[in-house]
């Protein structure tokens, strides 16, 4: 994973929307850490408790080279209980 500084744009970036629903049982310690090893990467998080579904919806806008969106998609979806799917956006630097 690339670092980066505040308000610093990587060549070869991409801005994507990351939406996770985290069903009962799904290990929500392990998402936020996760989460929190690609924090340089991401520009906002949201995380919305559906409560009568027992489900937890969080969307995230990340901007980082698709090798690593993809790399961090890929192990969100390996968590058991947890399902994600990503938008990219045209918009790369």
């Amino acid at each position: 994973m690339n670092e980066k500084t505040a308000g610093e744009l990587i060549t070869g970036s991409r801005v994507a929307a990351i939406s996770v629903i985290v069903e009962r049982g799904g290990d929500v310690e392990a998402l936020n850490r996760l989460l929190h090893d690609y924090r340089d990467y991401i520009v906002g998080r949201m995380g919305i408790p559906y409560r009568q579904r027992g489900i937890s919806i969080i969307s995230i806008v990340i901007d980082a080279p698709q090798n690593d969106i993809a790399t961090l998609t890929g192990k969100i979806g390996n968590m058991p209980g947890i399902t994600v799917k990503t938008a990219y956006s045209a918009v790369q630097s």
